[in-house]
């Protein structure tokens, strides 16, 4: 399952308020793309399609594609502040490798088609 902490949490229902449609979700997916070969994607939607779950996490409804779903099983999704600004970080024990500018990664199962940084 996807795990969410609660800053990313709090960042993101900041963002939702800012935006103009109240009836939005989180939709967290994975994508081929980058030098390793997958990269996540994450974005508001309001539209559920026919392959996707909604799933409750940190209060937040979070839109998952069933292709995406085993791979983003056990990622965890954090929001770090730092002096220069602040960011999303995603830690995913399914990955066995990503490229040097961490854009991208690898799984054992997928590895999308390479392309470069």
């Amino acid at each position: 399952m996807l795990n969410i902490t609660e800053p990313a949490a709090a960042r993101v229902r900041e963002m939702m308020q800012e935006e103009e449609d109240t009836n939005l979700m989180l939709r967290v997916g994975v994508k081929g793309g980058g030098c390793s070969g997958l990269s996540y994607g994450m974005g508001f939607d309001s539209v559920k399609e026919e392959e996707d779950d909604v799933l409750q996490i940190s209060g937040l409804d979070v839109i998952v594609d069933k292709e995406s779903a085993p791979i983003l099983d056990g990622v965890v999704i954090d929001y770090k502040q730092n002096m220069m600004g602040g960011g999303f970080t995603i830690d995913n024990p399914n990955a066995i490798a990503s490229c040097g500018c961490g854009s991208s990664f690898r799984t054992a199962t997928k590895a999308g088609t390479p392309e470069d940084c």
